[in-house]
């Protein structure tokens, strides 16, 4: 985004950087659960059979206690455990790596020097991919042994689509493509594998692109057209110049100076094709500006007015009725930057009594309560600092169980858990939430939360949990798995009904009452059972928050779609999947985000789209888990309707378009190739799918080069996203980008693409090139033209007003007698010509006329010397000799008769211009009468009556404008023919006045020559 860097956003990005420790490399000796014993001591080269470890794929590493510990007393004894005065662990780094969230693997390394070797790599080799997402590095082993040979075999695998192709590519860049042989690293620098990458990939693209700028045949850009071409192509056209103003030429200087590679082209000030290409993958040429991904939004408002990153069964790595449970889970969710996870908890067996976590009445399995409590206070902030909520579904019918588990929270979060609320927040109907800021590394448990009884109550209410049967039972079953989870309520279902049968609601029908332990740990996130929107606003308690299943979610959307994003303003709602999603499918959260929904839960084990959109979409605002709803979903005094379809009043429409030019790397296979471009956003805003056609055979460097897909009008930008995807012939997944529109950059861009877990791949990449801007109706296209380029639309007036004066000033001229028409084009009728065809310019619109003297003044010197042109002409014969001159513009000025009728002539004016200022005035007070409505407070239901009117408002809008303009048109046709008559008035009184105005002699002329002197 030209010119978007200076002055507006504060935070940015840091850049990577690498400790030296790292650089140098360290002796660590590398031990699975596999093998019998430790290998042979070896760099931390993160190597694995001779592999490289993508650095994307890196999830998390770990020191100390949270370390892999080895089992296999072998490889304990070789790497020192058990000794009277060693803390081995403190030496251990474990490297957690993988595609996804579940399927993940560990590395685990010893240190074999005393330092603090394993702790820097915990630090910093995480740091290196969460850093800074978007960006591909991999840990090569050749920076890091000088010795070391790279195999050709590796290179030919990784192209293996077409091995002629990358043969050549090799053999023109002076490498041996020899399968058996190696590459030494000092033959493999940087610069050879990125010319081996344009020989491999070539580019007819680039070239089109360099001709259609004006390169016209030259292997160049010069900088002039370099610093169009970023200013005029390159530039977000919503930006405002002030604010983001256009790079100067010092600035495009230093873009050639970076990124061109050939000194003479430098010196010269021109960017060849190569360094265009490199440009156009750096940094400064983003789709997206990199302040989107740095914390970007206020983190100041209410809990309520972000969208919470949130996650349903969060133990689950796969279905949901046979599938494992997981504590490693609970570590990948919140790495990835959810806020919000989930805990089944049931009572644990007598022999033990410690609470676990799984899905009740299935065959999932179970996982140790603190065990997952110990993962959650290792990784709750690793990722992002902001506030994590743990949402309790407690089964846990024994008080002596829920209280273990309050110390559990209590012990191992220590002060991170928010116990007491914030005296500048009490629990009072009225107080808003706190904000993320305010709540930075705490965490909220949201569980029911016990009433106040008195004290008999009480023990009745205990001794009434431990009574009751444990209603987990190897005899229970499973049940109808249609109906396990789709009756549930979680907590929103506070009271059961005991008419109602609760045995086939699954586990919600026994979630149980929390005990005064529990009970204490919950303060600003109390759920509550949901009984309307009307009641939860009389409560106006924004602590409390109700959880709806996607079933119920959509009811109250549809039939109550504006309560419901008012509710949401205060107020936190959770939306989960319903019950027969038994594959832990999700749905599409932009549905219930539409609506305001700040906790919508999905199912993370399963990558599908839903998935990928809720990734792609909290990966922005440095992938704190929060982001900042629209304004006028939070903001008291406006309304919204999620399924408006007009432009909404105080947003700025979008227009978007899309041109996929070409691919590179997208598959190793000989494959054809397409892609897909999606909206989601409003109803009105989500289309699917534009579609390019498939290419054929070629995953190297295919190129499309269609017409653009256009998404003409996006109603709410802030809330769309734009996905485009790319896919095998076969329609087998290759990569996505999820793009939020409101900071889609226009111009020219590569897209990195993603996986399916929003990890960056290595090499596959778009070449397209956007268009951002506001849209504007069909009907206003032509004043959005003129406000956009004044010079050409002016240009425009200025030529059809020629044309129309023309064709006024031939016909004016014949009928005032002017028979030297033809003969006088060149003398002083060009004067007049000129003065009527300036003022034709502004006749043409309704725009004010000039103002009185001047336009009389424009026409003085061209009028009045074409009046005694024509008056003497018509006296005048070949052989006739004049006496005197002719009499100067000046002196008729001077003359008493004309400052008389010019000041006759503004009077008139003066007064016809009184009248029809008074009419305006008198048509604007009748329309103020027409659209002028109570201004008193109202209800709701008296607002969700004028909004249902406001069509009619702005139609009557419409018509009292076009009232207004005809008015001011014809008002302004009278002004012009007042101001006609007056200019046909002065060459009337020349006459009179030529012989009052004292004569000078003059030499004696001919007819002719008097005739060549006009």
């Amino acid at each position: 985004m030209a010119g978007a860097r200076p002055g507006v956003h504060a935070l940015q990005l840091e850049p990577l950087r690498v400790p030296e420790t790292l650089i140098k490399g360290s002796k660590f000796m590398k031990w699975d659960e596999v093998s019998r014993a430790g290998e042979t001591p070896c760099l931390p080269r993160f190597l694995f059979d001779v592999d490289l470890l993508d650095i994307s794929c890196i999830r998390d590493t770990r020191t100390g206690r949270y370390a892999k510990l080895p089992k296999d007393p072998k490889i304990r004894e070789i790497l020192g455990f058990g000794g009277p005065e060693q803390r081995p662990e403190d030496k251990l780094l474990t490297v957690v790596h993988g595609p996804d969230l579940v399927n993940v693997s560990f590395l685990n390394f010893m240190t074999v020097v005393q330092d603090d070797t394993a702790k820097v790599g915990r630090g910093k080799v995480a740091g290196l991919f969460w850093g800074a997402v978007g960006q591909v590095r991999v840990f090569s082993a050749w920076v890091l042994d000088t010795e070391w040979k790279g195999p050709l075999g590796f290179i030919l695998k990784m192209f293996s689509a077409d091995k002629k192709r990358v043969e050549t590519a090799l053999e023109s860049c002076g490498l041996n493509f020899n399968r058996s042989e190696s590459i030494k690293r000092d033959e493999f620098t940087l610069e050879i594998f990125e010319r081996f990458l344009n020989k491999l990939c070539l580019r007819p693209d680039i070239d089109k692109i360099l001709l259609e700028i004006g390169a016209k045949g030259k292997p160049y850009l010069s900088l002039d057209q370099l610093m169009e071409f970023i200013n005029q192509k390159q530039r977000d056209p919503r930006l405002n110049e002030i604010l983001y103003p256009p790079l100067t030429r010092a600035q495009v200087r230093q873009l050639i100076d970076k990124y061109e590679p050939n000194q003479q082209f430098q010196q010269r000030d021109q960017m060849s094709m190569e360094g265009f290409g490199r440009y156009l993958g750096g940094e400064e040429n983003t789709i997206v500006p990199p302040e989107k991904l740095d914390l970007s939004d206020d983190m100041t408002q209410p809990l309520s007015s972000y969208f919470i990153n949130s996650s349903h069964n969060t133990y689950l790595t796969a279905g949901q009725l046979t599938g494992n449970s997981s504590v490693e889970m609970y570590r990948q969710v919140l790495l990835s930057g959810c806020r919000c996870i989930e805990l089944d908890c049931w009572k644990g067996r007598p022999q033990d009594e410690e609470p676990f976590i799984t899905h009740g009445f299935t065959m999932t399995t179970e996982i140790p309560f603190k065990e997952v409590i110990e993962a959650i206070a290792e990784s709750a902030f690793k990722t992002s600092p902001y506030p994590v909520i743990l949402s309790f579904e407690n089964h846990v019918d024994s008080a002596k169980q829920q209280a273990k588990m309050a110390e559990y929270c209590r012990n191992i979060f220590g002060d991170a858990l928010l116990i007491d609320p914030f005296e500048k927040y009490p629990l009072q109907p009225g107080i808003a939430l706190p904000s993320p800021q305010e709540l930075l590394g705490r965490i909220l448990v949201k569980n029911k939360k016990r009433r106040a009884h008195g004290k008999g109550s009480e023990g009745s209410i205990r001794k009434k949990l431990e009574q009751t049967p444990s209603s987990y039972s190897d005899s229970s079953g499973v049940g109808e798995p249609g109906m396990y989870r789709e009756a549930e309520s979680e907590e929103e279902e506070e009271q059961q009904d005991p008419k109602k049968p609760t045995t086939d609601e699954g586990t919600a029908s026994s979630e149980v009452n929390a005990t005064e332990e529990m009970s204490t740990l919950v303060n600003y996130i109390e759920p509550v059972k949901f009984k309307s929107f009307e009641v939860a606003s009389k409560r106006n308690k924004s602590y409390e928050m109700s959880s709806f299943v996607e079933t119920k979610g959509l009811e109250q959307l549809t039939n109550s779609p504006m309560e419901f994003v008012e509710y949401n303003k205060k107020q936190l709602s959770r939306i989960y999947p319903k019950g027969t999603r038994v594959d832990s499918s999700n749905y599409m959260p932009q549905v219930f985000w539409n609506a305001g929904c700040q906790m919508v839960a999905l199912n993370f084990q399963s990558l599908d789209l839903a998935m990928q959109l809720n990734l792609g979409i909290f990966e922005y605002n440095r992938r704190s888990g929060y982001l900042l709803k629209p304004e006028f979903m939070r903001r008291q005094d406006k309304l919204f309707d999620p399924f408006t379809e007009d432009i909404i009043d105080g947003i700025v429409a979008n227009t978007v378009k899309v041109k996929i030019i070409s691919g590179q790397f997208l598959s190793d296979k000989r494959v054809g190739i397409y892609v897909e471009v999606d909206m989601f956003g409003l109803p009105v805003d989500t289309k699917r799918k534009f579609r390019t056609r498939t290419s054929q055979g070629n995953s190297f460097n295919p190129v499309w080069d269609e017409e653009p897909f256009v998404f003409h009008k996006v109603v709410l930008p802030t809330l769309a996203s734009l996905r485009i995807a790319v896919f095998e012939e076969g329609g087998k997944f290759v990569g996505h980008r999820i793009l939020p529109v409101s900071a889609i950059c226009s111009g020219y861009h590569y897209i990195c693409l993603r996986s399916e877990s929003n990890q960056p791949l290595c090499l596959p990449a778009l070449l397209v090139y956007t268009e951002a801007y506001d849209y504007i109706p069909d009907d206003h296209q032509n004043y959005a033209e003129a406000l956009i380029n004044p010079i050409k639309h002016v240009s425009l007036m200025d030529q059809r007003a020629k044309q129309l004066v023309a064709l006024i000033g031939e016909s004016e001229v014949r009928a005032a007698g002017g028979q030297a028409w033809h003969g006088l084009e060149g003398g002083p009728w060009a004067g007049l010509v000129g003065s009527q065809r300036r003022k034709g310019a502004r006749w043409g619109g309704v725009q004010p006329p000039l103002p009185y003297g001047q336009g009389l003044a424009e026409c003085a010197s061209g009028s009045f010397a074409w009046a005694g042109a024509c008056h003497s002409l018509s006296h005048c014969v070949p052989s006739a000799s004049l006496d005197v001159s002719p009499q100067s513009v000046e002196e008729l000025r001077q003359h008493k008769a004309f400052v008389k009728l010019l000041k006759k002539q503004y009077r008139e004016l003066k007064e016809l211009r009184r009248k029809h200022m008074k009419k305006i005035c008198s048509l604007n007070k009748k329309q103020r009468g027409q659209s002028s409505g109570e201004g008193a407070p109202c209800s709701l239901e008296t607002i969700r009556q004028e909004h249902e009117g406001t069509r009619r408002k702005v139609d009557l809008q419409d018509w009292q404008i076009k009232g207004l303009l005809q008015l001011r048109e014809s008002q302004h046709q009278l002004e012009r023919d007042c101001k006609r008559e007056h200019l046909r008035q002065v060459p009337e009184g020349t006459r009179a006045w030529e012989g009052q105005v004292p004569a000078k002699p003059a030499p004696r002329l001919q007819g002719g020559g008097a005739h060549r002197e006009f």
